[in-house]
């Protein structure tokens, strides 16, 4: 039967389109694919983001078993690019990290790092590694502040159910995605058994564990994964103990001991504690910024000072806000599983309470930013020097960067952009302009330093650029500009830092 094509996919690497088949059947690839190896375990990434993509390099380049690795993804306009990329050459996850094309590089040549669309792939996999979003949904106010928030798990359910509906009933489900406690042993368990019983098939060989991620995108791209420490649970101890010895084979555990704990939940809260705390020491920092500010204090100075007591060298620095796909829900996820599958009357408000502070950050930064030019930047020239959420990496997912963006906007003024990682800004379907040096030849109202790349960081050549320019109101939202910078800088423009009351 023809194919008749519903949608176009299109690679923000390669700028190519992709038709998206209307039906979804890619038995022949996936058989074809499997019999190139035989008598090889068949390890399934579902989902191939900026976790599960890497996380299937990885294991196709894994240190003592080797594997035949199947990355799975939804035929959608936004991901069905994924698939085609990696079977026709083109990983489609552009990284800092030398390792990534290194390792795909050796994937190719013993190919054995398939993509598809095609769910009929979990009937062949020994190991499913779950690595799809879970997002939280938030509801904003006045001023943007959170008023609410929700947790959907349908379309986890949705996935996992995709699993359940054609697994083997011996399969070893592994879920990497960060969850609320207790998904694995009240959501993924009972759902896999479930599709198993519906099928008629026996329930009592099901694998299912977690070990959370901790992938951090950028120079260390792939040892955030093998070269790392785990931490992992099973639902029961046979899994555990297959988790267990499927991790010891990706992941240098000689170097990076595996550390198991009692249970999922265990593992689960594990994941959102940490990421909680680190949330938690961003949103302390706000009102100490904001206060240093008014007292004429300059904020680094005071933090590097502390830092050099041992017992305090995690405490934060300001910044434009908090990013990236784990800070900003990671306490609400913990926070909505206490009440909504644990049976508390009340969340962890004390975390809600930091994501609320964080989450108005791009505001504060930007209110700050009206009061230098007279409250309003309507046809203002603005430059934004960075569009991801952290320095040195390519990730815009929830970029404290895209709220400062959209005020900018809502306020008239004129923006363009410049990020040497980000070649589409995906969420707001823009193209960005990588060639600093032919931007820099416009002249700006504003130029501000939205993210910390090293590209910005005790660089003489821009800051050489930046004295060439015509005068203009630097603002550094970050901290990048170092002290000396700040007064060469100064002898020519306005030069505003965050947390810097000292200017």
């Amino acid at each position: 039967m023809e194919t008749t094509i519903q949608h176009i996919s299109r690679s923000p690497i390669t700028n190519k389109e992709y038709p998206i088949p209307s039906s979804v059947n890619d038995k022949a690839g996936i058989d074809d694919f499997i019999a190139l190896h035989p008598g090889k375990k068949v390890v399934v990434v579902q989902g191939l983001g900026f976790v599960g993509s890497v996380m299937g390099l990885v294991v196709a380049n894994a240190l003592t078993e080797e594997y035949a690795v199947i990355g799975i993804d939804l035929p959608t306009a936004s991901s069905y690019w994924k698939i085609c990329s990696i079977n026709e050459g083109v990983f489609p996850i552009l990284a800092s990290d030398p390792k990534i094309s290194l390792y795909y590089e050796n994937s190719r040549q013993k190919n054995n790092y398939y993509a598809t669309y095609d769910p009929y792939v979990y009937s062949k996999a020994d190991v499913v590694v779950v690595d799809i979003n879970l997002d939280v949904k938030k509801q904003t106010g006045a001023g943007n502040n959170l008023e609410d928030y929700s947790v959907d798990l349908t379309p986890f359910k949705k996935a996992i159910e995709s699993i359940g509906n054609n697994c083997r009933p011996d399969v070893l489900v592994l879920v990497e995605t960060t969850v609320p406690p207790g998904t694995s042993e009240k959501v993924v368990r009972p759902l896999v058994e479930d599709c198993l019983q519906k099928r008629e098939l026996p329930i009592t060989e099901l694998k299912v564990a977690h070990s959370y991620e901790r992938v951090m995108p950028g120079p260390k791209y792939i040892d955030s994964i093998q070269n790392f420490y785990r931490v992992f649970a099973g639902t029961d101890d046979r899994s555990a103990n297959e988790a267990e010895k499927f991790l010891r084979t990706v992941i240098k555990t000689d170097e990076y001991p595996l550390t198991r704990l009692g249970n999922t939940n265990a593992t689960e809260m594990a994941k959102v504690l940490e990421n909680s705390f680190r949330a938690m020491n961003i949103a302390f920092m706000v009102e100490w910024s904001r206060f240093a500010e008014e007292a004429g204090v300059d904020i680094y100075e005071v933090v590097n000072a502390i830092r050099m007591r041992p017992t305090h060298k995690n405490i934060m620095l300001p910044g434009l806000g908090v990013g990236g796909y784990c800070l900003t829900k990671d306490p609400l996820l913990a926070s909505w599983a206490k009440m909504n599958l644990f049976g508390s009357s009340e969340g962890l408000q004390q975390s809600e309470k930091g994501v609320r502070i964080n989450d108005k950050m791009p505001l504060y930064a930007f209110e700050y930013l009206q009061t230098q030019f007279n409250g309003s930047l309507k046809d203002k020239k603005v430059l934004l020097l960075g569009v991801s959420y952290l320095n040195d990496v390519g990730d815009t997912r929830y970029t404290p960067v895209e709220g400062f963006y959209d005020h900018l906007e809502i306020e008239g003024a004129i923006t363009s952009l410049h990020d040497p990682h980000v070649l589409y800004w995906e969420e707001k379907d823009i193209w960005i302009n990588q060639q600093l040096d032919e931007l820099l030849k416009e002249q700006y109202d504003l130029i501000t330093i939205t993210t910390g790349h090293k590209d910005y960081r005790n660089n003489p050549q821009l800051i050489d650029k930046l004295l060439a320019h015509a005068p203009t109101f630097i603002y550094d939202t970050i901290g990048v500009l170092t002290n000396e910078e700040i007064k060469t800088l100064s002898t020519r423009h306005t030069v505003k830092v965050i947390g810097r009351g000292d200017l």
